[in-house]
Formats: structure tokens, C-alpha cells, sequence
């Protein structure tokens, strides 16, 4: 647990840096371009080529020291970190040069996260898997409320440059304390074993591990429905915010749903969540959901940031939940691989929800709700016309599918009795360990 701690911790420095940057350079490119689309694919470039590099980035995972795998991913995306620095100094910024520098950062991180993950269920106790969760959630969260704020305070300090060297720093910090800690080499179960073969085979079992478990399977689409109505918000709440009031009352909403999130985290931290953990990542989808709904019903800043609020506060409860879910069910020496494609495919509807929510937006729901639109007439004298209200539109349809997912969930019981159905797999490294004292 205390290397765990050690961990945490200089991820915890490194996100807060990158939330610097991720908003710094958010708000740099919508005010320069105007555009939503342009503003959206930062978060696709972000996303996409981890995306399509996780399956055999798992792999190696699986086969590598997971301390390197850390620290060479660390590295990675400090380099890419420290290249936008040098431009903005030298003054040649362009809007492709950033989405070249995402990527790239974003290519290391595919072997950050399994890595990340596989550690904390060698580090940490079974009992306290959803508090390391929640830490998780807790570092998260801590990056979405400082991060905005200080980042607002610092532009008009030392310039955007001066910010991007501050995430390099962070970035440093945390490969230090990587410097310092020992993960030890997981247990492996004979079963798995024999399935180490090419890197072709191996990386196709971590999607043969999930697909011969339905439940398990059921979860990782639920997932990646979720991160799709997630997605879409996170790319459309700066523009629907910016369209009634300033960057400031965005930094400040941001900072409030952050602290959202943070107090959720905390109390994740404290209390581990219901029993029955399926549970508790349904009934908070749902919550967000109807919260998505209220959000999109006004252009009114105190409004969405109460929404952001108790929908952040959301979060952590279901992804610690999923995690623990994940930490338990999947044997530690196949980890990599499986979290691997879990997070592939929970994260592949995500680029699709970056690249259509600009247009979206653009094309489609903000024409619907201008002043003479086609829904002016109806909708629109709910939810107002102008600019942002098809924006808000959007919101409601998000949240509206967000609770039908939740209910056809509940009524796929393979998804709903995962918990009772699946052994636990550090149960069944320990039975192999007495037979083998035996």
C-alpha cells in the first residue's frame, strides 16, 4: 500500500500539470479558430491513437516490468509536452502542431494506463480495491478542480508557455518517484500460461478473456455506451457555456464540477461503495443522466454548474466500482492484456463522440434552435432559441439515452449477477498457491 501511496502520488502532480495544458490550450484554439470541430479534435488526437495502440501495448505490458512501462510512458509524453513549450516560445504554434503533440503524448499513454491499473491490483489489498479506486478517482478529480482555475491565473502571469513548463516539471516529478518503487512481477495461473504464445495470440486473449464472460462483456459495452454520452459533453460544454458568458464563469464551473468530483472521490476513499457494486454504477448513470437533462434546459451558469457538480460527483462512484469489479474478476498475470481491450472498446466510442459532436452541433441542433429554426416553434419554447440552445438540446438527448442504457442493462442479467456469477480470480491465485504448498 505504501508504494501504492508513492504512486498515486506523482500521478497525481503529472495529471494536475496536464490539466494546465489540456485547458490552457483548449481555450487557445477555440478563440483563435471559432470552431467547435477544431476545438473537438484536440480531444480526439488525444484519445484515438492510444486507442488503437492499447491492444498490444497490453501485451507488452503483460510481458515488461511494469516500473519501465510507467516510466517509459511518462517520458513520452513529457517529450511531446516540452515540444509545444518550444514552439509557443518560438512563436510558430499552429493548431495541426498541437493535434502532431497529443498524439504522440497520447501514444505513450497507452502503456501508461494498463500498467497504472494492472499495479494498483498487485499493490493493493482485495478488501481495499475500491478505495485505491477512489484515490484513483480522488487524483482525477483534484486535476479538474485546481487545474481550470490555476490555469486562468497563470496565463495572464506567465503566458501559456510559462504553464506548458510547468506540466513538463510535472511530468519530471513523477518519474522520480517512479525511481523509487518496486512493483513486483504478478503470480501466474497455469491456465494462462499456456496462452502465451506470439504477441498476435496474446494480445487476442485479452478479448477471448472478456468475450467467454458475458458479464464482464455486458460491462465493457455499458462502458463504452457511457464514455459516449460523456464524451459528447466534454466536448460541447465549453462552446455551450462560452455561448452566454465568459471563459472566467467557464473556469469556474469547471472547478466547480471538479470539486464534485473531488468530494465524490473522498467519500469513495472512505466508504467503498454498496455491496453489490453493479448496483452502484447503475444507479449513478442513472442519476447522470436525468442530470445531463436539467443541464441542457437553460442557458444559466448557476445551473449547469450545479448539474457539473452532482454529476462529477457521480463519477468517481461509478469507476471505482467498474475497476474493482475488473481488479477482481481478472487474474493478475493476463491483466494487461485484458485491460488492455476493456479499455479499447470502452474508449473507442469516445473519438466517434469527438468527431461528431462538432458537427453535431454545428450543422444539425444549433439550426434546429435558432431564432427561426425549424424547432423554434416547439421545443424551442422550452428550452429557448439562439446560440447554444441546440447545444442544450443535445445535453437532453444525452441524458435521455444515458437512462435507457441504464435500464436495458439492468434487464441483461449477466451484466446484472456479474459480481455472483464470475469467481473471484485472487481467490483462485490463492487456492493454486496451497495446492502447489500441498
Amino acid at each position: 500500500m505504501k508504494v501504492f501511496i508513492i504512486i498515486w502520488f506523482g500521478q497525481l502532480i503529472s495529471l494536475i500539470g496536464s490539466g494546465l495544458t489540456s485547458f490552457a490550450l483548449g481555450i487557445w484554439v477555440y478563440q483563435r479558430t471559432g470552431s467547435v470541430t477544431d476545438f473537438a479534435l484536440i480531444s480526439l488526437f488525444t484519445f484515438l491513437p492510444s486507442i488503437l495502440l492499447l491492444p498490444i501495448a497490453g501485451t507488452f505490458i503483460d510481458r515488461w516490468n511494469r516500473r519501465i512501462a510507467l516510466l517509459v510512458s511518462d517520458c513520452g509524453a513529457g517529450i511531446g509536452t516540452l515540444a509545444v513549450a518550444l514552439l509557443l516560445f518560438a512563436g510558430q504554434l499552429q493548431v495541426w502542431q498541437i493535434y502532431i503533440a497529443v498524439a504522440t503524448s497520447s501514444l505513450f499513454s497507452a502503456f501508461h494506463w494498463p500498467a497504472y491499473h494492472a499495479a494498483i491490483a498487485q499493490l493493493v489489498p482485495k478488501q481495499h480495491l475500491s478505495r485505491a479506486s477512489g484515490m484513483v478517482q480522488f487524483a482525477q478529480a483534484t486535476s479538474q478542480l485546481v487545474a481550470p482555475v490555476l490555469a486562468g491565473l497563470l496565463v495572464s502571469k506567465i503566458q501559456i508557455q510559462g504553464v506548458i513548463l510547468i506540466d513538463f516539471v510535472t511530468f519530471i516529478f513523477a518519474f522520480v518517484t517512479l525511481l523509487f518503487v518496486r512493483i513486483p512481477k504478478p503470480e501466474t495461473i497455469p491456465e494462462n500460461e499456456d496462452k502465451k504464445k506470439s504477441l498476435l495470440q496474446e494480445t487476442l486473449y485479452g478479448w477471448t478473456y472478456i468475450s467467454t464472460r458475458p458479464g464482464l462483456f455486458g460491462l465493457m459495452i455499458f462502458y463504452s455506451f457511457s464514455n459516449f454520452t460523456l464524451g459528447i459533453v466534454e466536448v460541447l460544454l465549453t462552446p455551450l457555456v462560452l455561448s452566454f458568458t465568459s471563459s472566467t464563469v467557464l473556469g469556474t464551473i469547471l472547478s466547480i464540477g471538479g470539486s464534485g468530483m473531488l468530494l465524490g472521490s473522498v467519500v469513495m476513499s472512505v466508504w467503498s461503495g454498496l455491496k453489490r457494486r453493479i448496483y452502484c454504477i447503475l444507479g449513478f448513470t442513472l442519476l447522470q443522466g436525468l442530470l445531463l437533462c436539467i443541464g441542457g434546459l437553460r442557458p444559466s451558469a448557476p445551473l449547469i454548474a450545479a448539474a457539473a457538480f452532482v454529476y462529477l460527483f457521480s463519477l468517481p462512484f461509478i469507476l471505482a466500482s467498474s475497476q474493482a469489479i475488473w481488479f477482481t474478476k481478472v487474474a493478475p498475470d493476463v491483466q494487461g492484456r485484458v485491460f488492455a481491450v476493456q479499455r479499447t472498446i470502452g474508449l473507442s466510442s469516445l473519438p466517434f463522440a469527438y468527431i461528431i459532436a462538432g458537427p453535431l452541433a454545428d450543422r444539425i441542433f444549433e439550426p434546429l434552435l435558432a431564432v427561426n429554426g425549424p424547432l423554434a416553434p416547439s421545443i424551442g419554447l422550452t428550452i429557448g432559441v439562439g446560440q447554444g440552445r441546440g447545444i442544450g438540446l443535445v445535453f437532453i438527448v444525452m441524458g435521455i439515452l444515458n437512462m435507457l442504457a441504464v435500464a436495458i442493462a439492468y434487464l441483461y442479467p449477466p451484466l446484472r449477477l456479474v459480481e455472483n456469477e464470475l469467481p473471484d480470480a485472487i481467490t483462485q491465485i490463492v487456492n493454486i498457491a496451497n495446492e502447489h504448498e500441498k
